[in-house]
């Protein structure tokens, strides 16, 4: 009887092939597993007792529960009892119930989105968007919602960066994905050029007329515009990131006071009746589109000190006075009047 030859142990080669494919797949399973965490955790709603209420201040906290929607009561001059509950946001804004929050997750590609929340910060609507959130913003009625999106670059003091700016009307569903083919007129005609770029929508009582900035041609405008005429008209130059007051007559807006990308700007407020400007007493370049709590007091998050990656600073309008700290590590403030 012929003896059977037993089977060649496998080379090492082989070995190490099979390691490294088990390997592989254990790591695959890390990857998903961590990134659906992620999308649970950054996804999750407000707390319960977590709302939008009147006589409040919401802002993104960079401190404890970083990128979690915090408040704090709108009056009196110091910080307040912070309460933090709400959504994981990169930018954030509210008004009249309805928040918008900006989020952006870990992956391959990174994802990010627009999220419509209700009165109790629970989600409405989810909008997958590309690039970096930027700018939020929602009309005094919480009708009309706008956001901008850094599409390459993510900062404004240079000039290699683009933006995507979307309005949605959240009565009839509507959304504009992208303002660029909004028809222009600048000095008078209507124009026309490839590089227009739209950011920083802020909205009017009327949820009808809006303003933003416009750049083209590396210069800056303040524009008007209209939603049901579909149009907008430039007003000024060398306007940035425009927030309109409550009571409809001011724009505040930040200046570009000189070149370069070192402390190029500063806020000023615009008188729209008179076309007149006036600096506010804050001295120092602030990146941000600056948020009205009354008629009488902006908001606007500046680098922090002692670890804190940002904090919220409030100045009067009118230029007088000097600019406070209001909240130690903190951006995005949206008051809820």
């Amino acid at each position: 009887m012929k003896q059977q030859t037993p089977s060649p142990l496998p080379s090492l080669r082989s070995r190490v092939v099979a390691v490294a494919a088990a390997a592989a797949v254990l790591a695959g399973v890390a990857v998903t597993y961590t990134l659906q965490a992620a999308e649970r955790a950054e996804s999750a709603d407000a707390t319960p007792e977590f709302g939008l209420d009147r006589g409040t201040l919401y802002f993104r906290s960079t401190t404890e529960s970083a990128g979690r929607v915090a408040r704090v009561p709108a009056a009196g001059g110091g910080g307040g009892a912070r309460t933090t509950g709400g959504p994981s946001c990169e930018r954030f804004y509210a008004a009249a119930g309805t928040g918008l929050c900006l989020q952006r997750r870990s992956g391959i590609p990174p994802k990010s989105y627009a999220v419509v929340l209700d009165d109790r910060l629970r989600e409405k609507r989810r909008i997958a968007l590309t690039g970096i959130p930027n700018r939020a913003r929602v009309s005094a009625s919480g009708r009309m919602l706008s956001w901008t999106m850094f599409a390459t670059g993510d900062s404004y003091a240079g000039s290699s960066f683009s933006t995507r700016t979307s309005i949605l009307d959240t009565r009839t569903g509507y959304l504009i994905k992208n303002m660029e083919e909004i028809p222009l007129t600048l000095g008078g005609r209507r124009y026309h050029s490839p590089d227009v770029n739209y950011w920083g929508v802020t909205f009017a009582k009327d949820d009808n007329t809006f303003y933003a900035t416009v750049s083209t041609k590396g210069k800056t405008h303040l524009v008007r515009g209209d939603m049901a005429k579909w149009s907008a008209t430039a007003l000024r130059a060398n306007v940035e990131c425009p927030s309109l007051s409550p009571d409809n007559t001011r724009v505040a807006f930040k200046k570009r006071v000189r070149e370069g990308t070192r402390d190029p700007w500063r806020l000023y407020v615009l008188d729209l009746r008179t076309m007149r400007e006036h600096p506010l007493a804050e001295r120092r370049s602030v990146d941000d589109q600056a948020a009205w709590l009354d008629d009488d007091t902006l908001a606007y998050a500046l680098p922090g000190t002692d670890g804190r990656k940002q904090d919220i600073w409030t100045a009067r309008a009118d230029g007088s006075g000097s600019p406070a700290l209001r909240i130690r590590g903190g951006s995005s403030p949206a008051a809820v009047r």
